[in-house]
C-alpha cells in the first residue's frame, strides 16, 4: 500500500485532526511515514489562525509540492483550516493540489488518498459550517510522545470575539457525548498514555449543549477515576465560566492537574468591550485570587492581544499594570492580526505594526522577570514531575515537567543526573513520575537530579482497544507546531 506522510500545523486541535486522519488510513492499510521522501501522498493540515499561520501553512505546502514535482509523492492532499478560508483560492493558484478536505470533512481524507476525491469537488464547507465530531471508535494514530495525549471534548464556538475567525472555521458549538469521552480516555490509558488534555475552543462549555449540568466538572470527576492516568488537564477556558464547583472538583482529586489556561485577551476594560469579552483587570484579580485560594499550589497560564484597535497607551499601561499584579505562571502574547473576515477588521483606530510589537515585547519583559522571580523560589526543593525523556539536543539530560507545566507550552525541568543510576538500560520510561531536587532556575525553565522514580504503572493492557493504535514510531508527522 501507499505510504503518506503528514504535516500538521497550529494547535493541539489541528493535531488531533491529523491523528484521525492517519488513523483511518492505517486501517485501510496505508503506512504512515515521517519522512517526506518516502511518501506517496503528502497531507498538509494547515491552520488559518491570524496571519503569520497562514504563511506558514503556504509554505508547507508549496514545500510539499516541490516533492510531488521532483519526488516520489503522486499525490498532495491540503486539509484543515484554511481550506474552510480559501478553499477556491487553493485550487485555483496551487495546481499541484489534488484534493482539499475542510475541517468539517475529515473522513474523506481516504476518498481523498484514493483518488476519489478531486481538488474541484465542491465539498460540505462550501455551503455550510463544519458539524463533524470524531468519536471514541474513529481510528486514530497517537503522533505525541506514548505517555501523553490529547482528548478533544467539543468543537466550535459560539462566542462573539471580535477578533476570531475560529467559528467561521471551526463551525457552531458541539460537544461530544460524555460516554464516548470516558471510553477513549480508558483505552488510552489502557495503551499506556498516562497524561491526557482535553481540549476544545472553549472546554468549559463543555455539555451544556447536551443539556449536562456543570458537565466538564462532572467529566473531570468521572476522568479522575481511571487508576491508570497519572495527569488530567484541560485547556483554553473562558473566564465567566470558571465556577466554584470547577475549582473545587480541581482541588479534590489528585490525579485533575492544578493548572488553569484562561485566555484573557486584555485587562482594560474599553478594549475587551470591543472585543466583545466585557470584564476588566479588577474582576479579573479578584477571579485570580479565588482560584489560588480553592487551589493551593495551582499553576495558571493566561494569553494576551497585543495592539487590538483603538488600544491607547493608557489601555496599555493598565494591562502592564495588570501583568505585574497578576503574576502569572505562565503567560503568551499575541500580536494583534487582523484577519479580513473578522468583525474587528472593520474597527477604526489601527495601531501601526512597530507599536504592536513594542508593546507585545514590553509585555513578555515584564512576563519573564515575574517567571525567573517564581521558578528561582524553587531552588533547593524538591516536586514531583512526569519524566518526558532524553532531550532533543543531547542524550546525556533529560526533559521532564512539572504538574503545573503543560505539553508543548509551557517550560521544563532539565534533569542532569538519576541518583543511583549507573547504566543506561536502568533509567526509567518516559511517563513515569519521578521526584526531582531542583538545582538551578532559569527564566523559564527549572534543571535538577532526580532522587527518585517510581516504576513504570502498568503494562500496556492487551485488550486495549484497535481504534487508538501507538504508532510504532512515536512522532509520524513531519512538521508539527
Amino acid at each position: 500500500m501507499p505510504k503518506v506522510g503528514f504535516i500538521s500545523l497550529g494547535c493541539p486541535k489541528n493535531l488531533v485532526d491529523s491523528e484521525v486522519m492517519m488513523g483511518i488510513l492505517a486501517c485501510a492499510g496505508y503506512e504512515i511515514t515521517p519522512r517526506a521522501g518516502d511518501a506517496d501522498v503528502l497531507v498538509v493540515n494547515t491552520c488559518s489562525f491570524i496571519a503569520p499561520a497562514q504563511q506558514e501553512s503556504v509554505q508547507s505546502i508549496l514545500e510539499m509540492a516541490e516533492y510531488k514535482k521532483f519526488g516520489r509523492a503522486q499525490k498532495l492532499i491540503v486539509a484543515g483550516c484554511m481550506v474552510e478560508r480559501y478553499r477556491d483560492e487553493i485550487r485555483e493558484q496551487i495546481p499541484e493540489v489534488d484534493a482539499v478536505i475542510g475541517t468539517g470533512e475529515v473522513e474523506k481524507i481516504l476518498a481523498a488518498c484514493d483518488g476519489e476525491l478531486r481538488a474541484d469537488h465542491n465539498g460540505s464547507a462550501a455551503s455550510e459550517l463544519p458539524t463533524y465530531l470524531y468519536h471514541d471508535l474513529t481510528p486514530r494514530i497517537l503522533a505525541t510522545p506514548r505517555h501523553t495525549a490529547y482528548i478533544k471534548i467539543n468543537e466550535g464556538c459560539d462566542h462573539p470575539c471580535t477578533f476570531c475567525v475560529i467559528p467561521q472555521l471551526r463551525g457552531k458549538f458541539r460537544s461530544r457525548r460524555f460516554e464516548s469521552v470516558v471510553r477513549e480516555a480508558e483505552n488510552l490509558a489502557a495503551n499506556g498514555v498516562r497524561e491526557i488534555s482535553l481540549i476544545g475552543q472553549d472546554t468549559t462549555f463543555y455539555g451544556e449543549d447536551l443539556g449536562l449540568r456543570d458537565g466538564l466538572s462532572t467529566l473531570l470527576e468521572r476522568l479522575a477515576q481511571i487508576e491508570d492516568l497519572h495527569w488530567i488537564r484541560f485547556l483554553y477556558c473562558y473566564p465567566n465560566r470558571i465556577t466554584p464547583r470547577l475549582l473545587e472538583t480541581i482541588a479534590a482529586h489528585p490525579r485533575l492537574a492544578k493548572y488553569l489556561d484562561v485566555p484573557l485577551q486584555h485587562a482594560s476594560r474599553s478594549v475587551l468591550a470591543r472585543m466583545k469579552r466585557g470584564s476588566n483587570g479588577d474582576a479579573f484579580l479578584k477571579m485570580l485570587e479565588r482560584m489560588r485560594r480553592t487551589i493551593p499550589g495551582v499553576s495558571i497560564r493566561t494569553s494576551f492581544i497585543a495592539g487590538f484597535p483603538g488600544e491607547t497607551e493608557h489601555d496599555f499601561d493598565e494591562l502592564c499594570d495588570f501583568v505585574r499584579a497578576a503574576e502569572f505562571d505562565w503567560m503568551g502574547v499575541f500580536a494583534y492580526s487582523d484577519e479580513d473576515t473578522s468583525k474587528s477588521f472593520a474597527y477604526d483606530d489601527k495601531v501601526d505594526a512597530r507599536t504592536i510589537e513594542r508593546r507585545r515585547a514590553k509585555l513578555m519583559s515584564i512576563q519573564k522577570k515575574i517567571s525567573a522571580g517564581k521558578l528561582r523560589q524553587r531552588v533547593g526543593q524538591r516536586f514531583e514531575v512526569m519524566l518526558e525523556g532524553p532531550s532533543k539536543d543531547t542524550d546525556l539530560i533529560w526533559e521532564a515537567r512539572l504538574e503545573g507545566m503543560a505539553p508543548e507550552i509551557d517550560g521544563t525541568v532539565y534533569i542532569t543526573e538519576f541518583e543511583g543510576v549507573s547504566d543506561a538500560a536502568d533509567l526509567p520510561a518516559p511517563g513515569t513520575l519521578a521526584t526531582v531536587e531542583i538545582a538551578e532556575a532559569k527564566e523559564y525553565d527549572l534543571i535538577g537530579r532526580a532522587i527518585e522514580f517510581a516504576a513504570p504503572a502498568c503494562n500496556v493492557h492487551t485488550n486495549a482497544h484497535p481504534s487508538v493504535p501507538l504508532a510504532s514510531n512515536p512522532f509520524p508527522i513531519l512538521t508539527s507546531r
